[in-house]
């Protein structure tokens, strides 16, 4: 594979580990993060800090973001000293030419977002992950791109770096679409195994022994074996915040809306997901569904 200079926006859970695997093949990466300690902290690894996004515009080709929401994206973008700061000093142009955004924010903004900078002259992939820090930690995330065709071929092995599969959706906005999907489908699951673990308390049997009762049947799955020992162990490393669910399913229902689609069980989930945050658990791990479920124990039947 052949190495190039990259810039990386967001080293947090999920990108610190993916700009590791980045420097073990051998690209060298600038870092920028809006709290310099997590950029800092891949140094021993080989990354340079960069003291503004639009550092990373002037020195690499390609720039990847992994970073909270919308908002963010647009800032890192389009913001003061961003990396296509309409009021920076336009002697020096960026010399990057992609943008490669991993972070999981709405198709249409997405859409919105890619225009602004094609204006520019800078591409853009939409390129959410779905995996988990444990996948971004082993390098098996699975991507799901859109955008151009030949962007998208440009970035494959650059992206083979963290990940074991990039499926190339469709137009910008694709890749944002199916990772709506797949939040669907994975909240509507760590939801369901909070309930079967509530279940399985009340009842008076051991919860923890699910994912070995369970293995090989049709409820056996990566997430079961995932989140039963989050739900029913103490002192696990968190691996997410339940407000990022909640984000995800919030623009499930935005997009459900747009399109006319029937999501009664997502709507369900968007419905717990707030009864959690107005509980104060908005900053839980991602298993916090069985927290919800546990509280509402003690109330009065």
């Amino acid at each position: 594979m052949d190495t190039q200079e990259l810039g990386f926006c967001g080293p947090g859970l999920m990108g610190g580990p993916m700009i590791r695997h980045l420097l073990r093949a051998g690209h060298a990466v600038r870092v920028w993060n809006r709290t310099p300690e997590k950029a800092e902290a891949l140094v021993p690894d080989g990354a340079r800090v960069a003291a503004t996004p639009r550092e990373l515009a002037l020195n690499a080709d390609v720039v990847l973001l992994c970073v909270a929401d919308a908002a963010a994206v647009e800032a890192v973008v389009f913001g003061a000293n961003g990396l296509l700061d309409e009021h920076a000093d336009q002697a020096s142009r960026p010399r990057m030419r992609l943008i490669v955004d991993h972070s999981s924010i709405p198709p249409d903004v997405t859409r919105a977002l890619a225009a602004r900078a094609a204006a520019l002259g800078v591409g853009w992939i939409d390129a959410p992950v779905s995996g988990g820090v444990g996948g971004a930690q082993a390098g098996t995330l699975a991507i799901m791109a859109g955008g151009v065709d030949a962007h998208v071929e440009s970035v494959a092995p650059i992206l083979a770096a963290y990940a074991s599969r990039v499926t190339h959706m469709g137009a910008v906005g694709a890749g944002q679409t199916t990772k709506l999907c797949n939040q669907a489908i994975v909240t509507a699951t760590v939801a369901a195994i909070a309930e079967a673990v509530s279940l399985a308390r009340r009842s008076g049997i051991d919860a923890a022994k699910l994912p070995e009762a369970l293995a090989g049947g049709w409820a056996d799955s990566t997430l079961l074996r995932t989140f039963v020992p989050r739900m029913t162990q103490d002192g696990l490393d968190p691996i997410g915040a339940l407000k990022t669910f909640q984000k995800d399913v919030d623009t499930v229902a935005a997009a459900a809306q747009q399109t006319g689609t029937p999501m009664p069980v997502s709507g369900t989930v968007q419905q717990l997901l707030r009864l959690g945050a107005a509980m104060g658990l908005a900053q839980a791990d991602l298993s916090g569904f069985i927290d919800v479920l546990q509280t509402a124990r003690s109330m009065p039947q």
